[in-house]
């Protein structure tokens, strides 16, 4: 799980998480990527802090590359490949 310099613009498929908690950005995202083809990204966007540690972690134990991940005023955001 490295971090990659990837513009912001660059995503497959985008994912809207605001304003929901732990766990449910997590699956979400999960259910985004399985609908994705391998090395396809996607573009999380949350409001949970809890789910900095949640992409990590489910990057690593899934085997997806985090590529880029974000925290500005509340907001996260993530970069996903899928394996």
């Amino acid at each position: 799980m490295t971090q990659q310099s990837v513009p912001e613009s660059v995503c497959d498929a985008e994912l809207d998480a605001v304003g929901l908690e732990c766990p449910m950005p997590l699956l979400k995202a999960k259910l985004e990527l399985n609908r994705l083809a391998s090395g396809q990204v996607l573009k999380v966007t949350a409001t949970d802090p809890g789910s900095q540690r949640d992409f990590r972690s489910f990057a690593k134990l899934a085997g997806h590359t985090l590529l880029r991940e974000e925290a500005d005023e509340g907001l996260y955001r993530y970069w996903l490949r899928k394996a």
